[in-house]
């Protein structure tokens, strides 16, 4: 049913909540993943002194959020295959989907709502409504929210510990 799954990554993104469906998508139909990462050429337009060391940068950690992704599915025995494409993510995911002949696409999407929605929109939003093929779209922790619930958890129960302590 799926022999070509794309999977998109951000440049410099840490965790990505997508990668396990795509791993468990390949297994299952033993397909090949794609992974993507797009260098928004809005890198490439500023001005200024730091401009072609923000671009620099921005290639860098595409490269290595490319080269982690495509490691960590190798290492689980999936066929893939990452490259860095230079443009616009919606443009570079929508050409990639027909590039490598994608039968679906799996991203993360973030839990935006408001004005943060309206102001940053969603590539994923995006992408599902250009796209030609089905797209998977995964939920993202926020990490910062689950780091701070943790937290609040370990504190409770270390308030708990000392109460019949005496």
């Amino acid at each position: 049913m799926y022999d070509d799954i794309l999977l998109p990554v951000a440049p410099g993104g840490k965790g990505n909540d997508a990668i396990p469906h795509a791993k468990s998508l390949a297994e299952r139909y033993d397909a090949t993943v794609y992974v993507v990462s797009a260098i928004d050429t809005i890198a490439q337009t500023l001005r200024g002194p730091q401009a072609g060391a923000f671009a620099e940068r921005v290639e860098d950690a595409a490269e290595e959020r490319v080269e982690t992704v495509t490691a960590e599915l190798e290492s689980a025995g999936v066929d893939v295959v990452g490259n860095v494409i230079r443009g616009e993510p919606v443009d570079v995911i929508e050409n990639a989907i027909g590039d490598v002949g994608a039968d679906i696409v799996v991203m993360p999407s973030h839990t935006r709502s408001g004005l943060q929605r309206v102001l940053l929109g969603s590539v994923t939003e995006k992408v599902v409504r250009v796209s030609p093929v089905p797209v998977v779209t995964v939920p993202m922790a926020d990490r910062e929210e689950d780091a701070d619930a943790a937290e609040r958890a370990k504190d409770a129960g270390n308030a708990g510990d000392g109460a019949g302590a005496e």
